[in-house]
């Protein structure tokens, strides 16, 4: 015990550098004392983000801005000498919750088709559609499997065969407020219950468009920061 105590007494002394093969060693194990990094705040506006840049409170330093997705955009410096960033601010969209790929019910889903999408001609269309069904109607489905058409309300006293419109084109709230929403197609199905649900069909690329309209905008807003090489924006 006492050769053992004495050992490790001895182990805590200063190490000691060897050479060997052209490389270097040392006898005890080293620990990097580290240069201490930020850690980020948060904001829910691209606008916010920008004025935090433009009041340069954390200093002039270059920085980069990166638009990570469509909901997200982060902002951090350049390489300290231990090969990390300081993270600065993290600028996260703030969003109504709609779930595609998921059914609704009549009520839901059009309370939801006003609150979640900006109105264009395909969700005004939905809107008349679901306003319309009721739950004695559905029972009279007909489908095709690529359109359906369903009983609804086409006067104030008579009903007829409407047909669902499919796909639709519509513009739901998925990114920041500041930029332009991106328009892209969904499916549109029906089912007993009443119910719907909205399916995207267009393969996730109105998430480079959106990454895009970030960017834009970011460039337009910061073109002075941009431009003396303190703001780097990458997408």
């Amino acid at each position: 015990m006492i050769k053992e105590a004495l050992q490790y007494i001895v182990g805590l002394g200063k190490a000691e550098i060897h050479g060997e093969n052209g490389q270097t060693y040392s006898d005890k194990k080293l620990h990097l004392i580290e240069e201490p990094t930020a850690t980020p705040f948060t904001v829910h506006t691209l606008s916010g983000l920008v004025s935090y840049i433009k009041s340069e409170f954390d200093g002039d330093e270059p920085v980069i801005l990166h638009v990570v997705s469509p909901t997200s955009v982060t902002v951090k410096s350049a390489l300290n000498s231990d090969q990390e960033r300081d993270y600065f601010l993290k600028a996260e969209a703030l969003l109504p919750t709609f779930i595609f790929n998921d059914w609704y019910s009549t009520e839901k889903f059009n309370i939801s088709l006003q609150s979640c999408f900006i109105q264009n001609e395909d969700r005004d269309v939905m809107l008349k559609v679901v306003g319309n069904i009721t739950e004695d109607q559905v029972k009279t489905v007909s489908d095709d499997g690529v359109s359906q058409a369903v009983v609804a309300k086409v006067g104030v006293a008579s009903v007829g065969n409407v047909e669902v419109p499919n796909p639709v084109s519509l513009i739901p709230y998925r990114t920041f407020v500041e930029v332009v929403q991106p328009e892209s197609d969904f499916i549109f199905r029906m089912q007993s219950g009443p119910s719907c649900a909205l399916y995207e069909a267009d393969g996730g690329a109105w998430k480079n468009e959106a990454v895009d309209n970030i960017k834009d905008y970011l460039r337009r807003s910061l073109k002075e920061e941009v431009e003396a090489g303190r703001v780097t924006i990458i997408a």
